[in-house]
């Protein structure tokens, strides 16, 4: 993942029902917690936490 990218948040820091997508703003590499992901999602809101409750947005796209 990085700068730029989509993911998705999990409810386990935004505090939603619902994974939340949203655009990396922000990677930081903590010496205590490992990597840090930092996203804004469509409202302007922001939300951040360690790399595990983060997953990118895959697009299914067909060549054929």
């Amino acid at each position: 993942m990085k700068t730029g990218d989509r993911v998705k948040a999990s409810p386990t820091i935004t505090g939603a029902d619902e994974w939340i997508e949203g655009t990396i703003i922000d990677i930081e590499k903590n010496p205590f917690k490992g990597i840090v992901i930092s996203i804004k999602d469509s409202l302007n809101r922001i939300f951040f936490g360690s790399e595990k409750y983060f997953k990118p947005i895959t697009h299914n796209v067909c060549l054929q």
